[in-house]
Order: C-alpha cells, then sequence, then structure tokens
C-alpha cells in the first residue's frame, strides 16, 4: 500500500540510478498511487521540434513562434504518443489536472490552440512517459535512486531544461555536482 502520494512531485535522478533512460533526469509525476506512477522527463529534449510534429499531424501554424519550440522525450514508454504539461489556467479535452498549476492533455484540440496561438499560457511538449508498476516506484525510492522535490510553476515552465535538474536539487538545499556515484568494493 503506498501511503505518500508524490502526485505533483519532482523525481531527481541520482547517480545511483542503473536505467540509461533516466540518467540526468528529471521526471515530473503526473499520477501516484496504488496502481503504480505515471510521469513525464522534463530535461531529456528529442530531436524533433513542435513546428515538425504540427506539421506530421497536418496542423497549420499561424503563430510561428511555437516552430522551433523543443519537444522533450517524456520516457521510455509509447514514445509515439504526445503530451502536452501545461498550466492550469484552461482544461482542453483529456485534461488530467495534476495540481492547481498543472495539467497533462494528450489531445490534439490542444496542440491546434497552441498552433493557433490560443493555447495554454505555458506548456511543454513530450513524446513518450514513464511509467511504474505497483510498488515500483517505492522500492526504487529505498535504493536511494530519486530525491523527490516539490514541483512549482517556476520549475516546470520558467527554468530551462539544461538548468533543470540543478535547480530542483538546489530548492532542496542540494548541489548536484558534490554527488558521485560510488562503485566498486572496498
Amino acid at each position: 500500500m503506498n501511503s505518500t502520494d508524490l502526485t505533483g512531485y519532482l523525481l531527481i535522478a541520482l547517480p545511483t540510478l542503473q536505467d540509461s533512460n533516466f540518467e540526468h533526469s528529471v521526471v515530473y509525476l503526473c499520477s501516484h498511487g496504488d496502481e503504480g506512477a505515471m510521469g513525464v522527463i522534463l530535461n531529456h529534449p528529442s530531436t524533433v521540434t513542435l513546428g515538425q510534429v504540427l506539421d506530421q499531424l497536418e496542423i497549420t501554424t499561424t503563430d510561428l513562434s511555437v516552430q522551433e519550440e523543443p519537444v522533450f522525450s517524456g520516457g521510455p514508454v509509447q514514445p509515439e504518443q504526445g503530451f502536452v504539461l501545461h498550466s492550469a489556467d484552461r482544461m482542453w479535452d483529456q485534461s488530467m489536472p495534476v495540481n492547481d498549476f498543472s495539467a497533462l492533455t494528450s489531445s490534439r484540440d490542444i496542440l491546434e490552440a497552441i498552433a493557433g496561438g490560443q493555447g495554454p499560457g505555458r506548456h511543454r511538449l513530450m513524446l513518450g512517459y514513464a511509467g511504474w508498476g505497483p510498488g515500483q516506484l517505492e522500492s526504487e525510492l529505498q535504493q536511494d535512486a530519486w530525491l523527490t522535490a516539490p514541483a512549482t510553476p517556476e520549475l516546470l515552465f520558467e527554468t530551462p531544461f539544461t538548468d533543470l535538474r540543478e535547480a530542483a536539487a538546489r530548492s532542496l538545499g542540494i548541489d548536484m555536482s558534490l554527488l558521485v556515484q560510488h562503485s566498486g568494493h572496498a
């Protein structure tokens, strides 16, 4: 049984995490409960831009400022599925509220709104997501694979992805550069 709901928290990968999919990652947990957890990696850019995604979906872009926005690799599960993490100022078809300042949406209508300059106040687009089965994330937390930090709108939407891991750790008073992976035996 899961006693701590980490929905709306950030997971910061520690050097002890032995999964290359999550190396140096910051994951935003969008749901966490007895049935498992689901989140999106916020700081692994893909080679795709939002303009390319919109072109592929045949969505006309009138807001040219979105053309070069990065699309992030949200995780290893369903990497062809798009998700928009966005401010909760407006909900869309299939929006899943995470907390009072963010939601996750996977429907086409939000992409059409973004392309037309009518999207949410702030957003990040991801392909794929990270998922954990029942008890799996709790086991990884017990193995000190992750730090947990409360998410803020500033960390989610304003901090450059290149600085996100260090900024999230700093919010806990931790300097990531001082953490090293120890391997081998004494």
